[in-house]
């Protein structure tokens, strides 16, 4: 047995410990068990390897290498399935989108095997070299782009899972994210050497079993540090467009092909492989370097204390919180967006937001950086301030110095998970003098001190923070105040016409027992049930229209003769003087049912405003590609107060006997028809309604 294969012998040893030791701590979660068939996956993969390492046969070497790549690709599936599903708050929706890929490379290998075994890998001696070369057939190198595309795919998952994550909890994947990023970089590294030389040399599997290796140590540091223990984000679905996989493997192609045709063109590649190699440890390690919290804290300071720059971009800050906020409709929403902020901003691991809660005058925590909730809130935590003078405090404070009771009440709800992460610091939540709340900074990147210039920024965002939650409560408040008002509206005509409808049944009841043998009373009975009967369907129907989708059947229609219909169905309107005066106009696409509602109501509308004796005129003609109809009477008119407040609005009528719905449903209609409707009036001098339609020619 080859040192190189005794090596990837302890390789799968350690990966196979791990997706032991994952099961037996978190056997609850479903994703470990995706990565418990992964790691084990890995370790039968390095078994394989080290295997193919102690190999001289020629025929047994690609019989085993041709398993090892058919296992690559299983394995792809395997990962995708953990990267979509580790530590995501909606993982069942996750893997719904992707479960289509996740079938796609499960089938892929099984293509491969029944339809191409044998004849996948190729053992080939090369002349003046000691090394097999291990050449690939074309459906090996298609499996082989798939297990490359698959791998990045699996990074750019785990990375949208980890930069959605935010201070402690960041910290607590952050080894675990590594650790695979380690395993499948040398996977991307190989995969990429395999398909720029259509092949590759037998000793290159040790880069992977190298890879796997460390990045089980590193796996290892992350069980160690949290137990694998899996948090709830929800990442961005527009991750393609700042993904630093895509950036880092895009880059590292370009280089690796860059470097091969200019090997190629020299005529030279003894040294390329070592040359590919450095420039992946390069770009893991820049990846090491933009993830670390402390070295971008140090670059800034080191910025703003040597070249007389601010330590903060004020403006970028502001724009960032209210690009984050401006969407938030609830508390939580906008409290996690914020605590969020303030966490990247100030290098703070802990960010909490305790909300106060004037009816049980206690404070309960909202949202936190370093504490993953439950979605139905089941482990919020509550706890009463004891001290009044908790809500006193209006600038940033250090929570260390505090003596009094409450302080040692908040520093209990808010211990630390780092011995040095320095002093935590209490942000009151003031909206004028109102109190709403506390944020309390907890676990900074190296126990950094505040500067005076960080406790006034905070106190600034804090000020923002309660603005912006005073100003969600408030129209919450108006809110609830215009629904019940609407509810109180709609309630008082309802039952003003029942109670009048009751009333005439009750009274009609009443008499049935004394009349019922007079034929003329049964008659008026009969008659007055039935209106009666009418008058509440009527009701119901009108209402019930408020509610419902407003449905068109657009046919070709004539307008004239609508309007005609309309006047019929008024009965004729007797002490009226009654004008018409119709232009010929082309058909137009409309619902003739919805208009000729309309029609009927600006005719009963003008009745009633004319009273028994009056003028109405009706007109119609077209203008500019728009049929016209107006509709005018000489009646009492209108004031322009309620033309601007209340017309067009439900419920809000100048009848005794209205529901003020009618205009409120013709407005919709006309609407609905990407039409118009325009009105002038004046006291006392009468109204004219103008509805305009688009013109369409009828076919």
């Amino acid at each position: 047995m080859t040192s190189e294969s005794t090596l990837a012998f302890i390789a799968a040893a350690l990966s196979a410990a791990l997706a032991v030791a994952a099961v037996l701590r978190n056997r609850r979660s479903g994703a470990v068990w995706w990565f418990a068939l992964g790691m084990l996956g890995l370790a039968a993969d390095s078994i394989l390897t080290g295997i193919c390492l102690s190999l001289i046969s020629l025929e047994k070497l690609a019989f085993w290498e041709e398993w090892a790549l058919i296992l690559k690709a299983f394995l792809v599936a395997i990962w995708l399935g953990f990267a979509v599903t580790y530590s995501r708050g909606d993982a069942g929706e996750s893997f719904r989108r992707w479960r289509s890929l996740i079938v796609i490379a499960c089938l892929l290998p099984v293509a491969a095997l029944l339809g191409f075994r044998g004849n996948l890998i190729q053992i080939l001696v090369r002349p003046n070299s000691t090394d097999l070369w291990i050449s690939f057939s074309t459906a090996g190198k298609v499996v082989n782009v798939a297990i490359l595309i698959g791998t990045v795919l699996v990074l750019m998952n785990l990375e949208r899972t980890f930069r959605s994550a935010v201070g402690t909890m960041q910290w607590r994947i952050k080894f675990l994210i590594l650790g695979l990023a380690v395993i499948f970089g040398a996977r991307i590294y190989t995969r990429s050497q395999a398909l720029v030389y259509s092949g590759h040399t037998n000793s290159l599997k040790e880069v992977e079993a190298i890879g796997l290796l460390v990045g089980c140590v590193l796996l290892g540091a992350g069980y160690f540090r949290s137990g694998f223990r899996e948090i709830d984000v929800y990442p961005s679905r527009a991750v393609l467009q700042t993904s630093i996989t895509v950036s880092l493997v895009g880059g590292y192609l370009f280089v690796i092909g860059v470097l091969a045709q200019i090997v190629e063109y020299y005529g030279g590649a003894t040294s390329f492989q070592l040359q590919a190699f450095l420039v992946l440890v390069a770009i893991a390690l820049l990846a090491v370097f933009l993830l670390s919290e402390k070295i971008r804290q140090r670059i800034k300071r080191f910025v703003s204390r040597h070249f007389s720059r601010p330590q903060y971009d004020f403006r970028s800050i502001w724009t960032r919180f209210t690009q984050s906020t401006s969407s938030a409709i609830d508390d939580p929403t906008l409290c996690a967006a914020s605590a969020q902020l303030i966490s990247e901003t100030f290098n703070v691991l802990s960010v909490g937001i305790w909300l106060f809660d004037q009816e049980k005058s206690n404070l309960r925590l909202e949202t936190s950086t370093s504490r993953a909730r439950s979605a139905s809130g089941d482990n919020a935590i509550e706890f009463p301030t004891i001290d009044p003078c908790v809500t006193k405090m209006r600038k940033a404070f250090d929570l260390e110095k505090i003596k009094d009771n409450w302080g040692e009440t908040l520093r209990q709800i808010s211990e630390t998970q780092f011995s040095e992460g320095g002093n935590r610091v209490g942000v009151p939540l003031l909206a004028g003098e109102r109190y709403l709340g506390l944020i309390i900074l907890a676990d900074r990147v190296n126990g950094v001190p505040y500067t005076v210039e960080e406790l006034e920024l905070l106190e600034c965002i804090g000020d923002q923070v309660a603005s912006s939650l005073l100003n969600l409560r408030l129209a919450k408040e108006i809110m609830l105040g215009k629904e019940l008002e609407a509810f109180q509206t709609i309630s008082a005509f309802f039952v003003h016409d029942l109670k009048n409808a009751a009333s005439t049944l009750k009274l009609t009841l009443q008499n049935l027992p004394v009349h019922f043998d007079d034929p003329a009373f049964r008659q008026d009975t009969l008659r007055s049930i039935g209106a009666t009967t009418n008058r509440i369907n009527q009701i119901i129907e009108r209402l019930g229209a408020l509610g419902s989708k407003l449905e068109l059947r657009p046919s070709p229609v004539d307008l004239n003769l609508v309007v005609e219909q309309a006047i019929e169905n008024v009965n004729g309107m007797p002490g009226i003087e009654f004008a018409k005066e119709f232009e010929p106009l082309p058909k137009l696409m409309a619902d003739s049912d919805q208009l000729r509602s309309v029609v009927i109501n600006l005719l009963l509308n003008a009745r009633d405003a004319v009273g028994e004796r009056g003028r109405i005129e009706v007109k119609t003609g077209s203008k500019d590609g728009w049929a016209a109809l107006s509709v005018t009477d000489d009646g009492c008119g209108m004031t322009p107060s309620f033309l601007r407040d209340s017309l067009f609005r439900p419920f809000k009528t100048t009848k005794k006997k209205g529901l003020g719905i009618g205009m409120f449903q013709s407005k919709m209609i006309i609407e609905a028809h990407h039409g118009s409707i325009r009105v002038k009036s004046d006291v006392g001098q009468g109204t004219t309604f103008q509805v305009l339609l688009p013109l369409t020619l009828g076919k």
